[in-house]
């Protein structure tokens, strides 16, 4: 193959992980010619409405699905967070690539930390995960939804819509926009368990060998452990992102743990659990964990929290 073109989002960040894979993969393979097919979803066109509400993360991952399908691309590069559980026939997530900072991160113009926040602080986020545990250690908080890519959701803390929101660690030091705020503060796992995938990138390929090939060489063999014990975790529980899950594992040397959090959107009930194991172990530890959470009432929680998420507050 002399030319293999990659299915991308327009925004800044889906770019910037296009570029980067591209730029890797003609390192790695010199001769070859990496094309970007830039593409528009129905998540990037529908800003006003949360994502729970109108069918997911899947929503940023369609079309770019149909584009390899029709034989216009050969390979899409997701944050791995982003990407569903499933897959369309001949098409396969074959990359899971080194991992950023996994931690969430707090950005204000006017405070350092969470617990410098104000009573009452408006907090901007419309992921559940979050809302979720930032209520649980300050119920005072007004959780306000923010949509649109970093730079738009930067531009509305900076306007004064928020005192402060709360995004992914990796994006912004992946787009070096952390001066663009006075206080960027990673958040502690012990304070807010990440996403299932949280700071990995995904790459979706067309299902032939040839393809998978080339683009082997950008695995990570601890993310493929770490983000598969988690992705596993939340198959098991059935959760998309119309439910609060945190989930995290991370591997020390031969040693695997694994920690998760869910419950109710407002974070009046939820259930936490840890386990460790072997690194080897890496493909039955999340399913136990999620066997354990089972056993203690997750699937009625997470049936009761979906119910809230769509009726109240979305």
């Amino acid at each position: 193959m002399k030319k293999l073109i990659i299915a991308t989002r327009g925004s800044k960040l889906a770019l910037w992980q296009s570029e980067h894979v591209k730029a890797e993969l003609e390192k790695a393979h010199p001769g070859l010619e990496v094309e970007l097919k830039v593409m528009m979803t129905k998540g990037d066109k529908i800003l006003d409405t949360p994502l729970a509400k109108i069918g997911g993360k899947g929503l940023f991952t369609k079309e770019l699905e149909e584009a390899m399908l029709r034989g216009e691309a050969h390979i899409a590069v997701h944050s791995l967070k982003d990407v569903p559980m499933e897959f369309p026939k001949g098409l396969k997530l074959a990359v899971i690539t080194e991992r950023e900072d996994v931690r969430d991160a707090m950005l204000s113009e006017k405070y350092a930390s969470i617990e410098s926040l104000p009573i009452n602080a408006v907090v901007g986020t419309t992921s559940l995960r979050r809302r979720m545990q930032l209520l649980k250690v300050r119920p005072d908080f007004q959780i306000k939804n923010l949509r649109g890519n970093v730079n738009t959701r930067i531009r509305k803390l900076k306007e004064g819509e928020f005192d402060a929101i709360i995004l992914a660690s990796a994006g912004i030091n992946r787009l070096g926009l952390s001066g663009e705020v006075k206080y960027f503060t990673p958040i502690s796992k012990t304070l807010m368990i990440p996403a299932s995938g949280q700071a990995a990138l995904g790459i979706e390929i067309v299902d032939t060998p040839e393809v998978e090939k080339i683009v082997s060489v950008l695995n990570s063999e601890n993310a493929i452990v770490e983000t598969m014990a988690e992705r596993d975790f939340v198959t098991v529980l059935e959760g998309g992102c119309q439910v609060p899950i945190g989930v995290n594992a991370e591997v020390n040397g031969d040693d695997l743990s694994i920690k998760c959090i869910l419950g109710l959107p407002d974070g009046s009930e939820m259930l936490t659990e840890e386990l460790k194991g072997k690194r080897s172990d890496y493909r039955t530890i999340g399913k136990e964990l999620a066997a354990l959470v089972i056993k203690k009432g997750a699937k009625d929680l997470l049936a009761r929290a979906e119910t809230i998420a769509l009726n109240e507050i979305f």
